[in-house]
């Protein structure tokens, strides 16, 4: 169990799964720079959490903007959505956590990650199971479902282990380039061309001083 000033941002797994230097920037040496896939995911939160803190539905109840926290994993943070829907007895609801975000759907898991980490936190303030949740992609406007399932829940358990051991660390990895750096807004401060190839900072500043 993590105390209360252990917590992390739920945000902060998303950003490990999608690039630890990233993460580190961000969540390390509190750098940000905002682009236009940044803005446009910014906006769609704050609308998603602007919108009636709680709405009901016929059986269903939906709460934006909810507070999460998970002791167990040492994450902190707000769901966009969090559908209740009432069981057919009517004595209880099932919990179905739904992410939004601004694109489409990723070749990794650092979406999921971020959802299903939602849901831990859920399960441990609410004592119910939580098997699946979505996440709703603005570029296809249609939701993603996605499965709890023991993989995805290790691969959660595994990152937050990771998270905290990086923030602890107070390190901010070297890059590697890969093509989705290309809509990093983080590219002018990460330099992943050119930290990547000549491998540390050093060496960078070197290659800046020769040429003055």
């Amino acid at each position: 169990m993590y105390s209360e000033d252990d917590l992390l941002p739920l945000s902060a797994l998303q950003h490990l799964a999608y690039c630890p230097r990233q993460c580190a920037l961000i969540h390390v040496e509190q750098a940000w720079a905002e682009n236009r896939f940044t803005a446009e995911g910014r906006v769609m939160h704050e609308k998603a959490h602007d919108a009636d803190a709680v709405e009901c539905r016929e059986g269903v109840r939906i709460e934006r903007g909810m507070s999460l926290r998970c002791l167990r994993l040492g994450l902190i943070g707000k769901a966009d959505v969090v559908e209740f829907h009432r069981l057919p007895d009517g004595k209880g609801w099932v919990i179905f956590p739904v992410e939004y975000k601004r694109g489409k759907p990723k070749e990794d898991d650092c979406d999921k990650v971020q959802l299903c980490a939602q849901a831990l936190c859920l399960e441990e303030m609410r004592g119910d199971v939580i098997p699946c949740g979505a996440i709703y992609y603005g570029k296809i406007r249609r939701r993603l479902d996605v499965a709890f399932d023991d993989s995805l829940r290790r691969e959660v358990e595994a990152a937050a282990k990771r998270l905290h051991a990086l923030i602890r660390s107070g390190e901010t990895p070297l890059p590697v380039y890969s093509e989705k750096c290309e809509a990093c807004s983080l590219a002018g401060l990460c330099l992943p061309k050119t930290l990547g190839e000549s491998g540390d900072v050093a060496s960078y500043m070197r290659a800046g001083l020769s040429n003055i």
